[in-house]
């Protein structure tokens, strides 16, 4: 398949924007699972952290239980782990979508 000078420019613009987006999901504690340059995506995972409950317990009891919420939010949607696959499509568009981790 030949490219004209445009094409090659488009694809190249477009694997600029893929790899500024997985450079900056990087630094926000993600890591690169699997990469297609060709597409171009990429599956990146980011790890369960580990959560202080110890810790959360006394700021509960200094708050007298309103720090609850934080807590609950803290144990249940932002210490789990996260899978999420990052693309371009077919118009030049970045797009993100979560992945079922079963």
């Amino acid at each position: 398949m030949v490219h004209t000078k445009s094409q090659a420019e488009s694809i190249n613009a477009n694997l600029v924007k893929f790899s500024t987006l997985l450079k900056g999901k990087t630094k926000e504690g993600f890591v690169v699972v699997e990469r297609n340059d060709k597409l171009p995506y990429a599956v990146l995972l980011k790890k369960k952290k580990k959560v202080n409950h110890i810790y959360n317990f006394a700021i509960f009891c200094a708050t007298l239980g309103l720090w609850s919420f934080v807590w609950i939010y803290i144990t249940q949607v932002s210490s789990k782990a996260k899978k999420i696959l990052i693309a371009i499509d077919e118009d030049g568009n970045p797009f993100e979508e979560k992945c079922y981790m079963g």
